[in-house]
């Protein structure tokens, strides 16, 4: 049974090598998409999409310095991109480095999740301030550098006895790697963006900075109004209750 020339192409000449070449650049362009997801990277991709229709059709249409302008424009397009957008490349390639393109994330454990989730909960109630961050695949490790050791098993007790106000460790994030507690007391960046409201403190900003220069999963309970919140991606998910708090954490993961 002959194979069909379709649009004059005869597909009996394709190589395995070609075939190979074809599935593992569409799986690096795949897996490159999933990295930008969701980051400021989209909307620059369509502006520039748009930068460059317009560019073509200033050519075709004789628009000299409308065409000049956006070809001086896209002569230094890379170097805006790096200026722009550093967090977002040092995000991408360190997940990169570390396998992102081709692992899946570190696993947590569905008891950890739970000890997490309890530990939360329990602390909202209390109107206990917390802030835990939850590595994916961009390593945490600079971060963890910055605060106390601790390399424990995440319990819902001692996760409440690193926040408790009288410890010394209460106002800064919890790293966790896997199934343990890297480090306490941590120092993380702060979200330099001006539209998120004022009623949101340190520990809110922080967990939205962290989150835009990593892919990590970031907990926050307000000790002023006593909910718990997550950010991913730099999104900020509030007034969870511990049905909706496990389902976001769990769907987090599965992304």
């Amino acid at each position: 049974m002959e194979i069909p020339n379709l649009f004059g192409f005869d597909f009996t000449q394709i190589t395995w090598k070609e075939i190979l070449d074809f599935v593992l650049v569409s799986f690096v362009y795949y897996r490159l998409i999933l990295l930008v997801k969701g980051t400021r990277a989209v909307p620059v991709m369509y502006g520039l999409v748009l930068v460059v229709l317009l560019y073509y059709f200033s050519s075709e249409l004789g628009l000299t310095t409308l065409n000049w302008l956006l070809q001086n424009f896209l002569g230094s397009i890379f170097l805006i991109i790096i200026i722009l957008f550093q967090a977002d490349i040092r995000k991408g390639l360190a997940a990169v480095g570390t396998g992102g393109l081709f692992r899946r994330d570190r696993a947590v454990h569905e008891k950890t999740l739970e000890e997490i989730v309890r530990a939360l909960t329990a602390m909202a109630q209390m109107r206990v301030g917390a802030l835990i961050v939850i590595e994916k695949t961009v390593p945490l490790g600079d971060v963890g550098e910055r605060g106390i050791p601790v390399r424990g098993e995440v319990t819902k007790e001692l996760l409440m006895t690193i926040f408790h106000p009288n410890t010394p460790l209460h106002d800064g994030a919890v790293i966790i790697q896997g199934d343990k507690i890297m480090a306490a007391g941590c120092v993380l960046p702060l979200t330099t963006d001006p539209k998120l409201a004022s009623q949101y403190g340190t520990r809110h900003r922080a967990a939205i900075g962290i989150s835009e220069e990593t892919d990590a999963v970031v907990t926050v309970v307000s000790e002023e109004r006593g909910s718990i919140s997550v950010v991913i991606d730099g999104k900020l998910i509030t007034n969870l209750d511990e049905i909706r708090l496990r389902r976001v954490i769990r769907n987090a993961w599965a992304r």
